[in-house]
């Protein structure tokens, strides 16, 4: 089973320079990034999008759906990215989508016209669809109140279990550590670092 991270920090404290580091979205400059056995600081950014493409996944902040595709067509482009092939990736997206509690009738509706609840699961299963080791969660609760806020962290612990994948969660809200308590660890941002 993955081990679960919650990193707590203020604004501004780096949580996602950290987390764009990780994804190989950013490079240091200097020192070197090493992620599942591959250093991502050597590889050039084709081979980083592939990387991350097919071992992380990554559930952003604002979800970064496309609101003119599908929900399935939003989940279907992350796995073709990741070079898994259409047919078997069509169902495996079902799959996961019924996983979250997304109904059937909202599969073939566009991204837009969504929830903000409903985003966040689609979201959820995008960074999960191409089976990775790692997940990268950027404060995806940051506009929902108390109940979705637990709402939201139940789901994505419960079908981050299932997959067995390892999840680091950033997070400038100290109410969501509760949340990782009683799983694993917890770790402190210290102040100073830039966003």
């Amino acid at each position: 089973m993955g081990e679960h991270v919650f990193l707590y920090g203020p604004s501004g404290s780096g949580k996602s320079t950290l987390l764009g580091l990780l994804a190989g979205l950013q490079v240091p400059t200097r020192g070197a990034v090493s992620i599942l056995g591959e250093e991502l600081s050597g590889l050039s950014a084709r081979q980083r999008d592939r990387f991350r493409a097919q071992r992380i996944g990554v559930v952003f902040q604002q979800f970064n759906l496309i609101p003119y595709l599908s929900v399935v067509d939003n989940v279907l482009l992350a796995s073709h990215f990741g070079g898994i092939r259409q047919p078997s990736s069509r169902s495996k997206a079902l799959d996961l989508l019924t996983r979250v509690n997304l109904d059937d009738s909202l599969h073939d509706r566009l991204a837009g016209e969504l929830s903000i609840g409903q985003q966040q699961r689609v979201a959820i299963v995008r960074s999960l669809i191409n089976s990775p080791q790692l997940l990268l969660v950027d404060e995806p609760t940051s506009a929902l109140d108390d109940t979705n806020r637990d709402a939201f962290l139940a789901l994505l612990f419960e079908v981050v279990q299932a997959s067995g994948c390892a999840m680091v969660f950033v997070s400038h809200d100290p109410a969501i550590a509760a949340s990782f308590e009683r799983r694993d660890d917890i770790a402190d941002l210290n102040h100073g670092a830039t966003s």
